[in-house]
């Protein structure tokens, strides 16, 4: 894909998210006019999500029709021999979305074969869009950004996502280790956010046993763009399936890694 068009592509998916966010804080401000539904225990889906990703699919559709399409709520369109896909997660941490709390965001990943191009992650209920085009750097509200350059886990904390697919029992080793390797956890309920807090330098890293692609695509290209280091997602069959997934400072990767196990 052509450096014109990835570049179109992200200056639509800006003002996309612009329209995304919009929509999703309106709901988050009206909270108790959702209809909301559970696909599993600790998972649960609202209106806003499903008509979030809608416009989101929508729009796309119509100015990309070519591009394939992969969402959290409506699953993948037109896979299959794509050069583009976009992944997209129309609310990341729905739990602290519903209970009116700020830490949520959308997602938008632009993935050409094979590789994230782009990333956006905003927060609307936080004020805060984060940014990055492969080859181009990151930012958090149009300013540059870096990741953390502590040498040791001891130096800041570390974020760990959990969710009941992996369980209590892959869990509970890998926060023994991290607490006594000096480090201490985080979690917030979204790891799209708390891994753009690694971009930014607010976190160390962040770790997770098995987590979506539509939850971390943007936000890896976020630290890599911002200096860091992540794994190789998209490996086997990531994308549709999911994976471990480490993201850290070039000074802690590799102690991480040791944390997931």
């Amino acid at each position: 894909m052509t450096d014109q068009e990835l570049a179109e592509r992200f200056a639509f998916a800006q003002d996309l998210m612009t329209k995304a966010s919009a929509l999703a804080l309106g709901y988050f401000n009206n909270l108790a006019a959702l209809t909301i539904t559970s696909k599993g225990v600790q998972d649960m889906a609202s209106e806003a999500d499903v008509q979030t990703e809608l416009l989101i699919q929508n729009s796309l559709k119509q100015r990309f029709p070519e591009d394939a399409f992969f969402g959290e709520e409506t699953g993948p369109t037109a896979l299959e021999g794509a050069r583009g896909i976009w992944v997209v997660d129309p609310i990341d941490g729905t739990q602290p979305f519903l209970c009116g709390m700020a830490n949520w965001c959308i997602s938008i990943a632009f993935v050409a074969d094979g590789v994230t191009e782009l990333g956006l992650v905003c927060g609307p209920a936080s004020g805060e869009l984060f940014l990055a085009r492969r080859g181009h750097g990151a930012t958090l509200n149009g300013r540059p950004i870096q990741v953390h350059q502590g040498a040791t886990l001891r130096d800041g904390i570390t974020s760990m996502g959990y969710s009941v697919r992996i369980g209590p029992k892959q869990l509970i080793p890998a926060m023994t280790r991290l607490l006594e390797a000096g480090g201490m956890f985080h979690r917030n309920g979204s790891g799209a956010i708390s891994l753009c807090y690694v971009a930014a330098g607010r976190l160390l890293g962040y770790v997770e046993a098995h987590i979506n692609s539509w939850d971390c695509l943007a936000a890896l290209l976020m630290i890599t763009e911002a200096g860091g280091r992540t794994n190789d997602f998209l490996a086997g069959d990531g994308l549709t399936k999911g994976n471990p997934v480490v993201g850290g400072g070039p000074g802690v990767f590799e102690q991480l890694v040791a944390v997931l196990g």
